[in-house]
């Protein structure tokens, strides 16, 4: 199953780069408050998210009136903040697709999306990728984590589906906050395997994938997904090195 491309802007100027969390201080007055238009697009985006998320969140577990006409409120408004960046929605229905999507209790705990992928290396140290239909970007195979499986069969699957390649998972080597990095405009952790070749003939999917095949660190095709990111621990892996799991590291105290 493919990651859709809707909320999947490319690594090349759909979401600008930015640098780590922008953040308010708690005093100080006006002087101290930085100026809105050096904000980063990316850095709006996600507050957009989790404003969202927290809004939908308590929608699920309050019981008070009064405190779901204030959540419907932030919803809105975190509609209307991601929409000033994107540009083209239609913000009344995005607030009401959040809204449709509020469940009760724990199933309204609002958490990232999770993507499974896979680096896999041939005998000459290469790597499997392909170049994705939906957004024309060169990536490793990955897809959405589906229901009843565990994210290694995923990756097993995914790689098969969208490839016509056999693998087996060795060891999880990176696990990527997808918003972060602007790969995706909504809240996503993509689990990353290294995994073994087993056999199988480069046979792309014919929806998802349009062209793939196995590539060398130095001719690396273009334009590329997140090279700076992932790919020196990808081909680190692939030589038979002992690498730590790669993730992001935190930027602030999540209890500051």
């Amino acid at each position: 199953m493919r990651i859709p491309n809707a909320d999947a802007p490319g690594p090349d100027g759909d979401v600008p780069t930015a640098p780590a969390r922008v953040g308010y201080p708690r005093s100080g007055g006006l002087d101290s408050v930085p100026d809105v238009d050096r904000i980063p697009a990316r850095q709006l985006l996600e507050w957009a998210e989790s404003l969202s998320a927290i809004a939908r969140t308590g929608l699920g577990f309050t019981e008070s009136l009064y405190e779901e006409e204030r959540f419907e409120e932030i919803l809105r408004i975190a509609a209307e903040m991601k929409g000033a960046v994107v540009g083209d929605i239609d913000t009344a229905a995005l607030a009401a697709e959040w809204m449709a999507s509020v469940g009760p209790g724990t199933r309204g705990y609002v958490t990232p999306k999770v993507a499974v992928a896979a680096v896999v290396g041939d005998d000459e140290g290469r790597m499997l990728l392909i170049k994705r239909s939906d957004r024309g970007v060169w990536l490793y195979p990955t897809g959405w984590a589906d229901v009843g499986y565990s994210a290694a069969e995923v990756v097993q699957k995914e790689v098969f589906e969208e490839t016509g390649i056999r693998c087996e998972p060795i060891r999880l080597i990176a696990l990527i906050d997808g918003t972060r990095h602007g790969f995706t405009r909504i809240p996503m952790y993509s689990l990353v395997f290294h995994c073994r070749l087993l056999g199988g003939e480069l046979r792309p999917h014919p929806l998802e994938v349009t062209d793939l095949g196995w590539f060398d660190r130095g001719d690396l095709p273009r334009p590329f997904a997140l090279e700076e990111v992932w790919v020196d621990q990808a081909f680190a892996a692939i030589a038979g090195e002992e690498v730590p799991v790669l993730f992001d590291p935190p930027r602030r105290t999540p209890w500051s």
